[in-house]
Parts: C-alpha cells; sequence; structure tokens
C-alpha cells in the first residue's frame, strides 16, 4: 500500500484521532497538564488545576508500573527452552541454564546503561493519562517517545497496527546533523523551505499481509529521504501502546479517563472549598452608623490600644456556611478516597483504626495490585516482549550476543502479570505451611514436606536467584554418609576405651607433622 503525499494521509486520518485527543487534553489539564499541551506551543501558559492529587496518582502508579515491569539490577525476562530441546540436554541443562542467564543480565544491562527507564516513565505515565504513546527503539538500543498528538494509526480487528504514520518538527539545522544534507525542496512553494522554519518530518509504517512484514519509509516535503526499511511482524522497532484496549478502536483508553468524573469533581470543590476558604480568612468590621466609632479611628489603633466605645457597635463580618463547607469537605474527602484506591495509592488500603494489622494490609494491596492483571499483560505484549526482542536483535547485530536458534530458544517475560501469579502461589505455599504447623505442630512440616523443593518454589515465586543458596542432593548425601562415618568412629573409639582416644590422636599428630616433611 502506497501513500502519494504522507501529509494530506496524515491530515485525513487526525479526524478519527480527534476524540481520543480532546480526552487526553481533558486528562492532563486534571492531573500533569505539561504531558499534553493544548496547543503544544514552546512556552506556553498551561492550564491550572486546583489540586495536586491528580499528578500525585499517576506519578505514584507510574512508578509502581515501572519497578514491576522492569525492576532494577534484576532481569525482566528469561530465555526459555522447549521441553524436547530440554530432555536432550539432560547432564547439560545447568550450563546452558548458566549461560542463558549471562545473556539476561547482559541484555538487562543493556537497559540500565542506555537509560532506558526515563523514557520507560514518561510513556507509562502518558499511558495512564491518555492512554497511548509510540515507543522506537533506535539501533543504538536508545528509545525515542512520541505523544498522541505526534501520530495517527489504523489497526486490524485484531488490534495489529497496519498504518500508522509519526510526525516529528524539527529545525533545518536538525535536519542536517541526522541525515547529511539539506532538506528536499517542496513542489508547491511550502514555507517549510524557508531556512527559518520547521520542517515536518513523517515515517510512515505500512504491514504487508502476504508477507507479514513492516515497511517502514520516511518523507519531508512530499518527497522520500533515506532508505526504506523492511522488519518482520515480530520485530518492527516501533512500539504503539494502548493502557487499555478496546475492540473496534485503534487507539487506547486510559486510566484517567475511567475515573474522569470523580477527577473534575474532586477538582470544582477543592476550586469552591478554596474560594470559601479565601473569604472566610477575610476579616471585615461592621460599625453600628449610630456609633461615635469611626472607620479612621479603628484602623489606626494600635495592637493592645484602647478605644470608646460600646462592643456591640462593632462586630466581625462571618460567613456562615459551615455546614456547607463540611458536607462539601466530607464529599471531597470519599472522591480522594476512591480515586486513592483506583490507583493504588498506600494510604487508600489502609482502613481508619487504631490498630490495623500488617496481614490485613499486606492482603488489601494484594488484592488492587491483581486489580491491574489486565494491565500488566497488555503492557507485557505490547511494551516489553517487543523490547526485549529489538534490544537481543540490535546486540546480536553488533556481536555482542550470539544468535540464539528462533525454534528452540526464546524470551519470555517473567514480570507484572506472572510475577503476580508466582508471587501468590509463594504466599499460598507460606500460608499453608503456617496453618499446618499450628494444627499439627512442626512434625508434620518436618515429615510430610521436601523441604528442598517447597524452599525452591517460596524462593522463584519471590524472584529469588536460588543457585547456591540451598544444598543439592548430592551435597546432602555427603554430609551424611560423612556424620554417618564419624559417629561409627566414635563409637568404636568409645568401645577401647579412653587410652585408644589419645593413641588415635597423638598418630594424627603424627601423621600431620610428616606431610610437610614428604613434601
Amino acid at each position: 500500500m502506497e501513500i502519494m503525499d504522507a501529509h494530506k494521509e496524515y491530515s485525513k486520518m487526525c479526524t478519527d484521532r480527534q476524540t481520543y485527543l480532546d480526552m487526553g487534553y481533558e486528562a492532563a489539564e486534571l492531573t500533569i497538564p505539561f504531558l499534553l499541551p493544548r496547543n503544544n506551543i514552546k512556552g506556553q501558559v498551561l492550564s491550572k488545576a486546583y489540586q495536586s492529587l491528580g499528578s500525585r496518582l499517576v506519578n505514584t502508579l507510574s512508578s509502581k508500573l515501572l519497578l514491576s515491569q522492569f525492576p532494577p539490577n534484576s532481569p525482566f525476562f528469561k530465555y526459555q527452552i522447549d521441553d524436547f530441546t530440554l530432555e536432550k540436554l539432560k547432564r547439560d541443562r545447568g550450563l546452558v541454564e548458566e549461560a542463558l542467564s549471562s545473556m539476561e543480565r547482559a541484555v538487562t544491562q543493556e537497559v540500565d546503561s542506555k537509560a532506558m527507564r526515563i523514557p520507560l516513565f514518561e510513556t507509562l505515565r502518558h499511558l495512564i493519562v491518555t492512554g497511548n504513546m509510540v515507543v522506537n527503539l533506535t539501533p543504538e538500543n536508545t528509545l525515542r517517545v512520541f505523544h498522541l498528538d505526534q501520530y495517527v494509526i489504523k489497526r486490524d480487528p485484531e488490534g495489529l497496527p497496519i498504518k500508522a504514520l509519526v510526525q516529528e518538527i524539527m529545525s533545518h539545522e536538525v535536519y542536517k546533523e541526522i541525515f547529511g544534507s539539506t532538506p528536499p525542496q517542496s513542489n508547491n512553494n511550502s514555507e517549510n523551505t524557508k531556512e527559518d522554519a520547521e520542517l515536518n518530518l513523517y515515517t510512515t509504517i505500512l504491514y504487508d499481509g502476504s508477507t507479514n512484514k513492516y515497511t517502514v519509509k520516511q518523507s519531508v516535503n512530499g518527497k522520500s529521504v533515506g532508505k526504506p526499511s523492511t522488519y518482520p511482524k515480530d520485530k518492527l522497532p516501533w512500539m504503539f501502546l494502548r493502557f487499555n484496549s478496546i475492540d473496534g478502536e485503534d487507539y487506547g483508553r486510559g486510566l484517567v479517563e475511567e475515573n474522569i468524573g470523580d477527577l473534575r469533581a474532586f477538582n470544582g470543590l477543592s476550586k469552591n472549598i478554596l474560594d470559601a476558604a479565601a473569604a472566610s480568612s477575610k476579616v471585615v468590621f461592621l460599625i453600628s452608623p449610630n456609633s461615635t466609632l469611626t472607620a479612621t479611628k479603628l484602623a489606626s489603633v494600635e495592637n493592645l490600644g484602647f478605644l470608646s466605645g460600646v462592643r456591640e457597635e462593632v462586630q466581625a463580618l462571618q460567613v456562615d456556611k459551615f455546614n456547607d463547607l463540611n458536607m462539601a469537605s466530607q464529599l471531597a474527602q470519599n472522591i480522594e478516597g476512591r480515586l486513592a484506591a483506583a490507583f493504588l495509592l498506600n494510604q487508600s488500603v489502609q482502613r481508619q483504626a487504631e490498630r490495623v494489622t500488617a496481614e490485613e494490609i499486606r492482603f488489601l494491596a494484594n488484592e488492587l495490585e491483581s486489580s491491574l492483571g489486565g494491565i500488566y499483560s497488555l503492557l507485557s505484549h505490547e511494551l516489553q516482549l517487543p523490547l526485549v526482542v529489538g534490544i537481543i536483535a540490535n546486540l546480536e547485530r553488533a556481536k555482542k550476543l550470539p544468535e540464539m536458534p528462533r525454534d528452540t530458544v526464546k524470551p519470555v517475560i517473567i514480570t507484572g502479570f506472572e510475577a503476580l501469579g508466582r508471587s501468590n502461589d509463594s504466599q499460598k505455599i507460606l500460608t499453608m505451611a503456617k496453618e499446618l504447623m499450628a494444627a499439627f505442630g512442626p512434625e508434620a512440616i518436618a515429615s510430610q514436606f521436601i523441604m528442598g523443593e517447597t524452599i525452591k518454589r517460596v524462593g522463584s515465586g519471590m524472584s529469588i536467584d536460588m543457585k547456591g543458596l540451598i544444598k543439592t542432593p548430592e551435597q546432602l548425601q555427603e554430609e551424611q554418609e560423612a556424620a554417618q562415618q564419624q559417629n561409627v568412629q566414635m563409637e568404636a573409639m568409645k568401645a577401647l576405651g579412653p587410652n585408644a582416644v589419645n593413641q588415635v590422636g597423638a598418630l594424627q599428630q603424627q601423621n600431620q607433622a610428616k606431610q610437610p616433611l614428604q613434601e
């Protein structure tokens, strides 16, 4: 499929995007306005919300998602080998697993060294607020991000991107630095040909269903620049992300849009309460018209000064709206609690009581975080896995990683929803062990549980590298045999009497003294 004029095609597809863009503008205004400003003008005055709860909710949830999806100093994926190959490996499986683990750490170090978590944090904030974001992985393994107002997209019924255009605004100097030449001239004498004007660089991504490949090409002023690139379906370096996928829609929906009603109400109540508090804090005195006091006399008296007059002749003006403001404040607190629960704010999981058990808080927190299972699944499918595949492909191209057989070894995401499942399994095992110990005593655990396997499962559920932490069956057997042999020797020496024990000890000392001389 060819697009003759990317600018016209982009303008045409903007019509379908406008509804989502308007919602993104409002969502940003209620949370973090600079994420998606309406006019997108440098240095413009942004809209001001009357509360900071929205930004705190977005930043807190973004940080939690970043830590769960891309944990620091820990791989967020693993190489998985198919069962048939594992059967063939047998004794060499440990060596293969160790080699794959080192490759996983190499990819994780690439994420850390390229500072990918900075654009990833921005990506998560945009997904929560606007529901949409585009991430481009460069051949140098750096990330570039594009906001909702910078791209348009068409998807097939399954949600696969089939046509997308990304718009970049750059100066002539930046274009020369990137492409090493001056930009092509426009045929219609566009203002983009002026040296002081900005250029619109369009990147067109098209999917060919017959070959299952993507074609990526760029154009400026209606003319192609650079060489078109072709990528397999699973290795496209452009990731078109959504927070919530809606069947039949080309764009996603954000978490802020799900709670837009509460955010609107909380912002409005905050404004009204703030205005009422400002009015209540203003002190105005009313003087009786028949009083001997005057406003000049009252204003000129110093603190702790004296005036002649009657107390009833001077009164302070009061705003008798305490009950109304109290009702508005209670409603604002209720809305704040609902929003805190929806965005997984920590204090939302703790009930108001003198004593709150740690188990109660842990249970509520796990219950709330499990509600994001669908979000974890979508992010792992559209962000994490394509990102890992792209990083591995770039490292293999740079000869920093060996090429792996595609049909045998595949990367699998182990954070997010998968981590929640493993964490729940380990928690269930510990809970079961605690209940059995309370009911039947420690003997039931020692006699019925296979301790080595239990420890492995609990450690894996907590994402702990168990290598070298617990003893192998061979080590346990050697220790048992050594203990048994020592017991036999002790029993034999006791049977021979104390003189035999002294003779054996003297013989051991003589042998130890002879060893250096023999060497």
